[in-house]
């Protein structure tokens, strides 16, 4: 079965041209003009990936995003205008997995779309062990599910693969560099903020108190880690 994929764009010029370099790839592509058809058309159509622009009449894309992350951790890569930071953060923070900058080339979208939907196939051989328990941090690794206390824990699933990286390497201080490589892929190896963003979510989500942090701990000039669980 081929890999389909959600274009969504007010510009239908723009979203002709997105269509034709994904079916050139040979993914199966359905449109949406805006948030509002976005949202609709992903609760009847499920796909594998979504390709949101920002600025859209009636829902933009941050809303949209944010609307379809309440019941679906399906991979989002938000569009945005050349050199506006604020909304490549702003996307991440609504639960985006990764951001491309217009103008694009084919060859960068393409790419990104391949890096995307590779984090996003979780291996299922990640332990020996089914379950994963760190203080009130529990992971299911058979499911893919994550718990924190006695509630379910919505994480994309980029936050899932950068979550799996501290469960497996408890008590190790990882890089910057080395997580962005084992997560996005090589070639994100020197983007900071889309870690950045990334861990402040997976905190806000799984810490008691994220500012007081017990699972994902900052250590200054070195990296991050998974501090050891106390008896």
């Amino acid at each position: 079965m081929s890999t389909k994929i959600l274009v969504v764009d007010d510009e239908p010029r723009y979203l002709r041209l997105l269509e034709a370099n994904l079916r050139s790839d040979g993914y199966d592509v359905i449109s949406a003009a805006d948030g509002i058809q976005a949202v609709e058309t992903f609760s009847a159509n499920p796909v594998d990936l979504i390709l949101m622009d920002v600025m859209m009449p009636n829902l933009d894309g941050f809303a949209a995003c944010q609307r379809i992350r309440q019941f679906s951790n399906v991979p989002i890569i938000i569009l945005t205008a050349k050199g506006e930071e604020q909304d490549r953060v702003r996307g991440l923070d609504m639960g985006a997995d990764d951001y491309l900058v217009k103008p694009f080339s084919a060859t960068e979208l393409l790419a990104r779309v391949r890096a995307v939907l590779r984090r996003s196939q979780v291996s299922k051989d990640v332990s020996q062990s089914r379950f994963f328990e760190h203080e009130s941090l529990r992971i299911d690794f058979a499911r893919a599910e994550v718990w924190r206390g006695n509630q379910p824990v919505f994480l994309s699933a980029t936050e899932y693969r950068l979550l799996l990286q501290f469960a497996h390497n408890v008590g190790v201080v990882m890089s910057a560099e080395d997580l962005l490589s084992s997560v996005w892929g090589s070639e994100y190896r020197n983007d900071k903020e889309i870690l950045w963003v990334s861990i402040a979510r997976l905190r806000q989500k799984l810490e008691d108190d994220a500012h007081i942090p017990k699972h994902i701990v900052t250590r200054s000039g070195l990296g991050y880690l998974m501090p050891p669980a106390e008896s």
